[in-house]
């Protein structure tokens, strides 16, 4: 089961009470040995009369790509990878923690909850502005963060300052970044920050947890190798890759059980494996290159074009503050797409950076695979994940071309 060390103290902003209270049943839960279940609603418990046998966690999925799903798990398959967090990377009672998002979100949980495991501090700083998180991972109490690469990419754009005038995080001295894949600009600038900091990406989804780690000997393009413990393989015996790209299935400690509801249509289990719908190629050394999910997969000209790499080369502009890909049906070749992009303090959102970018992504994919267009949004609509909403992107796209009908 789950548990909370007697070192652990968790730190809350004075003004979130409603945060306080989910840590609360957070902790009681911990304690009961009751089934614990995350949701926007936030947290609640459930005790082992009204639920299955033993303590069970219940989870979000993003939801990036449509309705969230609940993930079931057992406790031991977060427990065997914050394990693996303090054996790999040294971290215990002497560290304390920094989480930034909602704990609806599974990697802001899992952050809090490896603490409470293992005796660390943590600060719970969801709903604080990027400037105040920033603040008190300057002050010096911060050692660890897991962050979204949005969380962070955001945080970077504060100008603080502590009271010497330093602008850097010098005490974080390690950052664990998941649920998305950072830009180059984003990592530099992280460097800059957190001087003292290594940096580690994980790859994986709310159902599989860890499945590759990256740093800085990770080659150009890939998110790493296998995380501790867990298999990798493409494709499938009636399923081959083709060129070596095929979807990823993972066996590992750390898998969940199922869902809590309605099935995943992207998800598939085999003999102890599970693929969740993501697609990519290992090279002969084990690194893992992600080409994106087999359902943002769109056939352009007969040509198969995954909508994060566009994604990616726009996000390397800097620019360009956050930003989605999306396909629009076309008569002719079959897909067209089109990119959302909120522009970074300081920039304009006009025609010729509309043309800019549309430019540098046929100059990187090639005229098929890369946006025709650019649509500029005041604020992107974001999950609690910290992923752009692609469901709301696709009807604010369709209500501005209605409108211009």
């Amino acid at each position: 089961m789950f548990r909370r060390s007697a070192k652990s103290t968790i730190h809350i902003p004075s003004h979130r009470a409603d945060l306080s209270a989910q840590v609360d049943a957070l902790c009681k839960g911990i304690a009961l040995g009751h089934s614990i279940h995350a949701s926007p609603d936030g947290i609640a418990i459930r005790s082992p009369e009204d639920a299955m046998d033993g303590q069970w966690l219940y989870c979000q999925s993003s939801g990036s790509t449509g309705r969230a799903k609940t993930i079931r798990r057992r406790p031991a398959s977060w427990i065997a990878s914050f394990d693996v967090t303090a054996a790999r990377f040294g971290v215990g009672p002497e560290d304390t923690y920094a989480v930034l998002g909602a704990l609806s979100h599974s990697l802001t949980l899992y952050g809090l909850m490896e603490a409470m495991h293992l005796g660390a501090d943590c600060h719970c700083l969801s709903g604080l502005k990027p400037r105040s998180q920033y603040a008190v991972l300057q002050s010096g109490a911060v050692s660890v963060v897991y962050a979204t690469p949005s969380q962070l990419r955001l945080m970077l754009e504060t100008k603080s300052t502590d009271k010497t005038g330093k602008a850097e995080a010098e005490a974080v001295r390690l950052i664990f970044c998941g649920g998305g894949k950072l830009d180059e600009p984003t990592r530099l600038g992280l460097k800059r920050r957190f001087p003292g900091a290594a940096l580690y990406e994980f790859y994986g989804a709310s159902e599989t947890s860890f499945i590759t780690i990256w740093d800085e000997s990770t080659p150009a393009g890939s998110v790493g190798r296998a995380y501790p413990g867990v298999d990798l393989r493409i494709g499938e015996a009636s399923e081959p890759a083709q060129d070596g790209v095929g979807d990823i299935w993972v066996r590992s400690p750390y898998l969940f059980d199922g869902y809590e509801g309605p099935d995943s249509g992207d998800t598939r289990w085999q003999d102890g494996w599970v693929s969740v719908g993501e697609m990519g190629a290992l090279d002969e050394t084990g690194n893992l290159f992600l080409k994106g999910r087999r359902s943002r997969m769109v056939t352009i000209a007969d040509q198969n074009v995954f909508l994060e790499d566009a994604e990616a080369v726009l996000l390397a502009d800097p620019r360009v503050r956050l930003c989605a890909v999306l396909a629009e049906t076309d008569r002719v070749r079959g897909h067209v797409l089109v990119g959302v992009v909120e522009v970074a303090d300081g920039s304009i959102a006009d025609g010729a950076l509309a043309e800019a970018l549309v430019s540098l992504g046929r100059a990187a994919l090639g005229p098929l695979a890369a946006p025709r267009q650019i649509r500029f949004i005041d604020a992107m609509p974001m999950l609690a994940s910290g992923k752009p909403d692609l469901k709301t992107l696709e009807l604010w796209l369709q209500q501005r071309q209605e409108a211009c009908q």
